[in-house]
C-alpha cells in the first residue's frame, strides 16, 4: 500500500528535459545538475549584490543603479500584492524567489550547457527539473500559512468554513491545487522552452533558433514575476481580514 502512494511521486520526481547529471549517495540518487546549478546561480545573485552594495553612494551610479531598481521593482510589487502594513516584511522573501527564479530561467536560456561534457548526463537551468519547481512552491505554501496563523493565529482556519461551512472542502482543495499551479506552470514553461529550442538548433542550427532564444529571455523573465506576484497575492490573502 505505500508504495502505491509513493511510486507516482517518485514518477512524477523525475520528469525532466534530457539526460541529468546524478550523484550516487549510497543507495540513493541526488540530483547533482541541480544542486551544481542552484549553487551557480546563487553565486551570481551574491557577486551582483556585493558589487552593486558594497560601496553604496548618495547618488547612486553604475551597478548600484542596477540593485536599487530591482529593490524597488521587489518593494512596489510587494507593496501591490501584500498591502503597505504587511509588505517591508515580506520583500526579502519576494525578491529571493524572484531573482533566483529570474537567473536559474536565464541561464538555461542564455546558456550553452549542453556543450559541457560530462562522464554521464548534462547541466541545464535548476528550474528545468519538477523538483526545484515543486520546492520553490512549498515554501510559497509553508510562508502564507506563517502569515495567516502569526497574525490570527489559529483564528486562520476559519477562512475554511467562510463564507459558508459547507465550503470546506472546496476551500481545501484550493490550498492543495496552489503549489501543483505554482510548480507545474514554471515547469511547463520551460520545459516547452527548451524543447522548442533544441528541437529548431537541431532542424535550423544557424539563425532560426536566435530569434525563439530571445523570446525564451521575455518569457523567462515574465515566468518569475508570475510566480513571485502569486506568491505574494496568497501572503496577502492569508494576511487579510474577512468579515
Amino acid at each position: 500500500m505505500t508504495e502505491f502512494f509513493i511510486n507516482p511521486f517518485s514518477d512524477i520526481a523525475e520528469v525532466s528535459v534530457g539526460k541529468h547529471f546524478y550523484w550516487q549517495i549510497g543507495d540513493y540518487q541526488a540530483h547533482g545538475q541541480v544542486l551544481i546549478m542552484s549553487w551557480f546561480v546563487l553565486g551570481i545573485i551574491f557577486v551582483l549584490a556585493f558589487l552593486g552594495n558594497s560601496n553604496l553612494k548618495s547618488i547612486p551610479e553604475g551597478l548600484q543603479n542596477f540593485t536599487e531598481l530591482v529593490t524597488e521593482f521587489i518593494r512596489d510589487l510587494a507593496k501591490t500584492q501584500i498591502g503597505e502594513e504587511e509588505y517591508l516584511t515580506w520583500v526579502p522573501f519576494l525578491g529571493t524567489l524572484f531573482l533566483f527564479i529570474l537567473v536559474s530561467n536565464w541561464s538555461g536560456a542564455l546558456l550553452p550547457w549542453a556543450l559541457i561534457e560530462l562522464p554521464s548526463g548534462e547541466l541545464a537551468a535548476p528550474t528545468n527539473d519538477i523538483n526545484t519547481t515543486v520546492a520553490l512552491a512549498l515554501l510559497t505554501s509553508i510562508a502564507y500559512f506563517y502569515a495567516g496563523i502569526r497574525k490570527k493565529g489559529l483564528g486562520y482556519f476559519k477562512r475554511y468554513v467562510q463564507p459558508a461551512a459547507f465550503l470546506l472542502p472546496i476551500n481545501v482543495l484550493e490550498d492543495f491545487t496552489k503549489p501543483l499551479s505554482l510548480s507545474f506552470r514554471l515547469f511547463g514553461n520551460i520545459l516547452a522552452d527548451e524543447l522548442v529550442v533544441g528541437v529548431l538548433v537541431a532542424l535550423v542550427p544557424l539563425f532560426i533558433p536566435i530569434p525563439i532564444m530571445l523570446l525564451g529571455v521575455f518569457t523567462s523573465a515574465i515566468q518569475a514575476l508570475v510566480f513571485s506576484t502569486l506568491a505574494g497575492a496568497y501572503i496577502g490573502e492569508a494576511l487579510e481580514d474577512h468579515h
